[in-house]
C-alpha cells in the first residue's frame, strides 16, 4: 500500500518562525512513519526548500510545489501547515494550495484571513452576539484624537496590531502619556491596529476541532501570566502558569464550551483552532482565535489533547486524513 506523501509546511515570514519549526519538528516526531512519508518543508521569505535528515536544502518548484532530488520528482498528497502568522495562517498559502489542487490541514483560505484580522473577527462576532471588549480601529496615517479615543475605551487598554500572532507588538497603557508610543509599536507590527478596553477577570483558552462532522471542544486551560499580561515572553519563555483542566464553576465551564463551539461554527472552521477569552463576572468575553495553535510539547493545544486522553499521534493522522476527505 502506497504511503501519502505529507509536506510539514513551518517557518514563515514574521518573528513567529522559530515557533512555528518547533510544531513543525513536534508534528514530524508524532506522526507514524509506516503510514506516511514525511517531508519537512521551509517557506522563508528568500526560499522554500526541503530539508532531509542530514539538513541538505532542495528548493521547492513554486508552480506546482513539487521538489526533486536525484532523479526523483516529489509531489505531495497532503501538506500539513503549522506556520504562525504570515503566510501560514492569514489565508495565503491556504489560497495557493487550493488553487493547485493539494490537500491543505486546516480551514480555508477565506476563513483564515477573517479569523486572522482582528478587524473582521471581533466586527463579525460581535454581531453574532459574542461578547467582546470595548474596540476602536485605526489605519496607519490615519488622523485620530487620542483623547476621544480614552475616553471611549478608558485606562488601562491594550493596543494591538489587527494582524499579527504571539502577542507580537502588543502594549497595556496605563497612562494617556504611553499611548502614542504603544500605537507607533503597533503600527510597526501591521497597517490596521486595535485599541481594545481593559477585562479585568480569569484568562482562559479554549482548543476545538472537527472531524467526521463533529466538533470536539478540548478541556479548557486557565493561563497565569507572570508578566503584566500573556505577552510573547509568557507564551514562549516559560513566564506563565497553564492549568489544565481549568477549576471553573461547571456552569461557568459549560457557558464556555457552549461559546467556543458556537465561535468554530460561525466561522465555519475546519481543523482545529485555539480561541481565548477572558471570564468576567462568570460571562466569557472572546479576545482571539488562532487557526494554527502551536503543537510544540510546550504549547497549551497539545496539553489539552493529553488532557482528554487523545494522543498526539491520531490527533494529526486524523487532521490529515480530514484534508483529504475534505478535497
Amino acid at each position: 500500500m502506497k504511503k501519502i506523501a505529507v509536506a510539514i509546511v513551518m517557518g514563515g515570514y514574521t518573528k513567529e518562525s522559530l515557533i512555528s519549526i518547533k510544531s513543525g519538528t513536534a508534528v514530524y516526531n508524532n506522526l507514524n512513519k509506516s503510514e506516511f512519508d514525511i517531508y519537512m518543508v521551509y517557506i522563508f521569505n528568500d526560499r522554500w526548500v526541503l530539508k532531509n535528515n542530514e539538513n541538505k536544502e532542495y528548493h521547492i518548484n513554486k508552480h506546482d510545489f513539487s521538489v526533486k532530488i536525484g532523479k526523483k520528482n516529489i509531489k505531495f498528497d497532503c501538506v500539513f501547515n503549522v506556520i504562525h502568522g504570515t503566510p501560514g495562517e492569514d489565508g495565503m498559502l491556504q489560497a495557493y494550495f487550493q488553487l493547485l489542487g493539494i490537500p491543505c490541514t486546516g480551514c480555508n483560505f477565506h476563513h483564515s484571513n477573517i479569523t486572522f484580522n482582528k478587524k473582521y473577527c471581533l466586527t463579525l462576532l460581535k454581531n453574532f452576539g459574542i461578547n467582546t471588549a470595548k474596540f476602536i480601529f485605526l489605519n496607519k496615517n490615519q488622523i485620530f484624537n487620542e483623547k476621544k479615543i480614552l475616553k471611549k475605551i478608558g485606562l488601562p487598554c491594550f493596543v494591538k496590531p489587527s494582524r499579527s500572532g504571539s502577542s507580537l507588538g502588543i502594549s497595556k497603557v496605563y497612562e494617556e502619556k504611553n499611548f502614542f508610543t504603544a500605537v507607533k509599536k503597533a503600527f510597526e507590527e501591521d497597517k490596521e491596529i486595535i485599541i481594545e478596553s481593559f477585562l479585568d477577570g480569569k484568562e482562559i483558552s479554549v482548543g476545538v476541532f472537527s472531524y467526521d462532522k463533529e466538533i470536539f471542544v478540548l478541556p479548557i486551560t486557565e493561563i497565569i501570566s507572570q508578566n503584566d499580561f500573556f505577552d510573547f515572553e509568557s507564551k514562549y519563555s516559560g513566564k506563565s502558569n497553564e492549568i489544565t483542566p481549568a477549576e471553573l464553576h461547571p456552569k461557568i465551564g459549560s457557558r464556555i464550551y457552549n461559546v467556543a463551539k458556537k465561535v468554530y461554527e460561525i466561522f465555519n472552521l475546519s481543523g482545529m483552532s485555539r480561541s481565548e477569552y477572558i471570564i468576567v463576572n462568570g460571562e466569557p468575553y472572546f479576545l482571539e482565535i488562532n487557526t494554527i495553535p502551536g503543537l510544540s510539547k510546550e504549547s497549551i493545544f497539545p496539553k489539552q489533547l493529553e488532557s482528554a486522553g487523545i494522543p498526539l499521534s491520531f490527533f494529526l493522522k486524523k487532521m490529515i486524513e480530514v484534508s483529504i476527505t475534505r478535497k
